[in-house]
């Protein structure tokens, strides 16, 4: 079995046993570090040298709908979400090392950013420049709802 990591989706609906009997068993994985520009069709293609991929689900910024630098791949085997994990974790995708985590399941709304600006919380702590993830901290508009 592909080890787990410490990273956990601290909005998961249930207790943290839930969460865990759920991480050994999901075939869902959570992608980050993708750059804006890169497409669901690229994602495709690198993911499905692991396995079968059921769906992709690109994170998007909640308020512009656009690419945020996330998304979820669901495989329909765990052996194939565990070789994904094993062999493309750390590689790189559009000039970016992107990293993958076991995710406990997609549900609808966990596909838009959670930062006030849409986005990943993330990128609103960015001070360099970063044209993957679009630009500098000073470009990013934060807005309150």
């Amino acid at each position: 079995m592909a080890d787990l990591s410490a990273y956990r989706d601290q909005r998961f609906k249930g207790s943290r046993g839930e969460q865990e009997a759920k991480l050994e068993t999901t075939c869902t994985l959570y992608v980050g570090n993708l750059a804006f520009f890169t497409t669901e069709e690229q994602i495709y293609e690198l993911f499905s040298k692991a396995g079968e991929i059921n769906r992709i689900i690109m994170g998007l910024d909640r308020h512009k709908k656009t690419p945020c630098g996330f998304c979820f791949v669901e495989y329909y085997e765990r052996e194939d979400a565990a070789n994904a994990t094993r062999y493309i974790n750390g590689t790189r995708l559009d000039d970016r090392i992107i990293r993958t985590d076991w995710d406990a399941g997609f549900e609808e709304g966990r596909q838009y950013g959670r930062g006030k600006s849409g986005g990943q919380i993330r990128d609103e702590y960015r001070d360099k420049e970063d044209p993957g993830r679009g630009g500098s901290r000073a470009s990013i508009e934060i807005t309150t709802p």
